[in-house]
């Protein structure tokens, strides 16, 4: 890792050597979440635009001098990241804006974003020397975390609680995981998974714990800065949990200043489910972070006691950007809206952003003339249940041609 210099606390400023283990600052307990350092005179001296261009490698392993990683770590044979992303049009009047741009990281391996962190994952456990990596998540980090291991040879122990949707349990039980459904809230299992690391040692990929985890969830923002040709809207929107992936974003925004890679710095846009929003509540109210109850449909984002607050706040804070929260009937809306006018399908947490840009469009917080992206944060088929809820049932008809006919009419379909 010749371009890491440690790293630092974000409430004290102790420094510390980048060991694959440590995780949290030893004067400042669970509020020192710790964050990586970079060398960026170095990094500028060796790396740069022209050399990333040239780069063959089509995952997210490309942006390597701006990872924690020893390169001659063994990787997982996934490929992660190298998502598409589309500009639509149609879909951008729905929302009261002339152009949005969208990144479908539902078509990660395990369908969601959060690939990106688990990667990273299973390479440092590999540099601390374990052989089992451990978390607790609503579905997306655990699934994400099980498929990684698999791919790389190593056993996860996943912990979720016990409304995590059924797709993505059955998703980890695939991958080889052992599965412990905790019959209690999210927080309940993060508790559990937290006194289990402990106790048997097991490498921790808690995000909001893991200073390297975010380092592997910016690479979304370092992809969509690259595909734009380095020119990024005026916005960035992303949904918002337990705080880590915003705060990733607002990293890449960092890094991608230090060296020069950009010029303008996009305002973030986070979005938290309404019934599930302490950051929100944190950030407007200028508090401490207070814990809630976790009432969404939108389970990857239903987290009532994240860890990550502070560095999501921060991020907001340092892009002059802005968190609004939008109802579950909201979201279903945009499940159906961006199948329909795009053919994406995304899970509820993954389009909960595209109804904050639609609410934020409203209030005037964003202009209708600004350019702006959204990434889609998961797979649609993670979460049937809540699909159905969104798109309805089809017509249940026996085999027979006059019942067809009444079908047509109904939907006002042409004959061709």
């Amino acid at each position: 890792m010749q371009y890491v210099q440690g790293l630092s606390c974000t409430n004290c400023g102790k420094s510390y050597s980048p060991e694959p283990d440590r995780y949290l600052c030893s004067e400042c307990g669970d509020r020192g979440l710790l964050e990586v350092e970079y060398n960026y005179d170095l990094i500028r001296r060796n790396w740069g635009r022209k050399k990333l261009a040239d780069n063959p490698e089509p995952s997210h392993w490309r942006y390597l001098p701006l990872l924690p990683v020893n390169p001659e770590t063994i990787r997982p044979l996934l490929r992660v990241g190298g998502t598409p992303l589309y500009q639509n049009r149609v879909l951008g009047t729905e929302l009261g804006l002339t152009e949005v741009w969208i990144k479908d990281d539902g078509l990660n391996p395990t369908g969601s974003l959060k690939d990106r962190a688990s990667s990273l994952a299973v390479v440092k456990a590999r540099e601390a020397g374990r052989e089992i990596v451990a978390c607790s998540s609503t579905g997306n980090a655990a699934s994400s975390l099980a498929g990684n291991a698999a791919a790389n040879g190593l056993q996860a122990v996943i912990f979720v609680p016990k409304r995590a949707p059924s797709g993505k349990v059955a998703q980890l039980m695939i991958f080889g995981a052992l599965v412990i459904s905790v019959q209690g809230s999210y927080s309940e299992a993060y508790d559990l998974s937290a006194s289990s690391i402990k106790r048997w040692n097991w490498y921790n990929r808690n995000a909001a714990i893991n200073p390297y985890l975010m380092e592997g969830k910016k690479t979304a923002v370092l992809e969509l800065a690259e595909q734009l040709d380095w020119k990024l809207p005026d916005w960035i929107v992303l949904t918002v949990g337990d705080g880590c992936t915003i705060a990733g974003a607002g990293k890449a925004l960092r890094d991608l200043q230090e060296l020069g890679f950009i010029e303008n710095k996009p305002r973030l846009l986070g979005v938290q489910a309404a019934g599930c929003a302490p950051i929100t509540r944190a950030w407007e109210q200028s508090e401490p972070l207070q814990v809630c109850a976790e009432e969404s449909l939108a389970d990857s984002i239903a987290v009532g006691n994240p860890r990550n607050w502070r560095k999501a706040i921060r991020a907001i804070k340092e892009t002059d950007g802005v968190l609004v929260n939008v109802p579950d009937e909201e979201i279903l809306e945009m499940m159906r809206l961006l199948g329909r006018k795009s053919g994406i399908f995304g899970e509820p947490a993954g389009v909960a952003g595209l109804a904050g840009i639609r609410r934020a469009v409203r209030e005037g917080l964003i202009g209708k003339s600004q350019k702006v992206a959204v990434i889609i944060t998961g797979n649609g088929l993670k979460d049937i249940d809540s699909a159905r809820k969104a798109a309805g049932e089809p017509y249940k008809l026996p085999p027979d041609l006059a019942r067809m006919e009444e079908v047509v009419s109904k939907e006002g379909l042409k004959e061709q």
